[in-house]
């Protein structure tokens, strides 16, 4: 069983096991008398699978590789990328080239000139980007206009955007941050690994047991035992108790960080955002395989506050305009929630289950803390250090 279980959990994270950021690219258009200028940002990362940056296999893509590749970085964005006026296209030209730094890794910058013989709204926006070769990918559009701006969140889905001149309802405004919010938390393996690494004990308790031979006392699982003998543990008020505590400590602390970063009021740099958050996913699988005992709701609090932050990138690379950044926030912090709720949701009838049963303690719990913190080990030194363990290994 345990060689089972090693394996399944393997073949789960592997695929994340170097993951980033999911991927974005930001679209802003500006409209003018002739139609739109803008600026589309697409990460380099995102690039290489698709033209081949990377020209000498040394795993780190540089000006010089991009500055060579600018024409077919340019006619492989724009054959993704159609914009119409009442049914009439609208010709789209990129300028020269040039390179920003977003929280998650450097980005291609294609100035955008749209052309509409009829310059009338609504305009309507098709997009494609990367959609072939990654399945995740948004596209995250914005119309910056004399009236409110319009923010658009494209994907494989729903790929298509109805630009107007004038402004979208609250409603629409909110709607859409709200479900980004939700898509952020559910992609984001990071956030979803810690969440995990918390639940996993939550309704059991250990005692400590003295051990004679050398006065060292080692947790002894209660929780457990009980319910496996039908005890008055076996129902679910430990583990809901436990999972309030640790979720309301998380949702609180990252709720403060992402107000206070989102509004520029504190601001810390990406690289020790994104590697604490690393390190916060060690230090919950440690805890998980040497101290499992009542839900440490200070974990949950102080790498809250630093999640949080991580959360606050996202809306900062969107780069929206300070008018709507109040509604956005509250509508991107809310739709957090709702992901992390149904994820809570989905999980703990799970945990439950599997907690009645002997190989869960055994070796579900050790097995799945050594992963944990292997594979926040592994994200530690690829933040931390900016390298790619993917491509030194491959």
């Amino acid at each position: 069983m345990r060689h089972f279980v090693v394996i399944t959990l393997l073949v789960l994270l592997a695929p994340h096991a170097f993951a980033h950021k999911p991927s974005d690219s930001y679209l802003q258009l500006t409209p003018t008398e002739h139609g739109f200028t803008g600026e589309w940002r697409i990460a380099l990362r995102d690039l290489e699978p698709a033209i081949g940056l990377d020209r000498d296999g040394n795993g780190k893509i540089t000006w010089g590789e991009v500055r060579t590749r600018h024409a077919e970085i340019a006619n492989y964005a724009l054959a993704r990328l159609a914009i119409t006026s009442h049914e009439s296209p609208c010709e789209v030209h990129a300028g020269t080239q040039l390179v920003d730094d977003l929280s998650d890794g450097t980005y291609t910058v294609l100035p955008l000139t749209v052309t509409c013989q009829r310059n009338v709204a609504p305009w309507t926006l098709d997009y494609s980007l990367l959609f072939d070769i990654d399945a995740t990918h948004r596209g995250l559009i914005a119309l910056r206009g004399p009236g409110a701006p319009q923010t658009f969140a494209l994907s494989p889905q729903n790929s298509r955007a109805v630009l107007s001149s004038g402004a979208p309802s609250l409603v629409q405004q909110f709607s859409m941050m709200a479900r980004e919010g939700v898509w952020h938390i559910w992609i984001g393996i990071d956030h979803i690994l810690f969440l995990l690494a918390l639940l996993l004990p939550a309704g059991l308790r250990s005692r400590d047991v003295p051990v004679p031979k050398d006065g060292v006392t080692l947790p002894l699982l209660t929780g457990l035992r009980a319910s496996r003998d039908g005890g008055p543990a076996a129902d679910w008020a430990p583990m809901l108790k436990d999972v309030v505590t640790l979720v309301t400590a998380f949702t609180v602390a990252h709720s403060i960080t992402l107000s206070l970063a989102a509004l520029k009021i504190v601001s810390l740099p990406p690289r020790l955002i994104e590697t604490t958050i690393a390190l916060s996913i060690v230090v919950a699988g440690l805890r998980l395989r040497y101290a499992i005992s009542r839900p440490a709701a200070w974990i949950a609090f102080s790498f809250g506050l630093i999640h949080g932050f991580g959360f606050a990138n996202v809306l900062a690379d969107m780069q929206l305009p300070s008018g709507s950044l109040a509604l956005s926030l509250f509508a991107f912090n809310i739709g957090v929630e709702l992901g992390q709720f149904a994820i809570v949701l989905l999980a703990l009838p799970l945990i439950r289950y599997a907690q009645r049963h002997v190989f869960y303690e055994r070796t579900f719990m050790p097995t799945a803390a050594l992963i944990i913190a292997t594979v926040g080990l592994a994200w530690s030194l690829e933040r931390g250090m900016g390298i790619s363990l993917a491509a030194l290994i491959g």
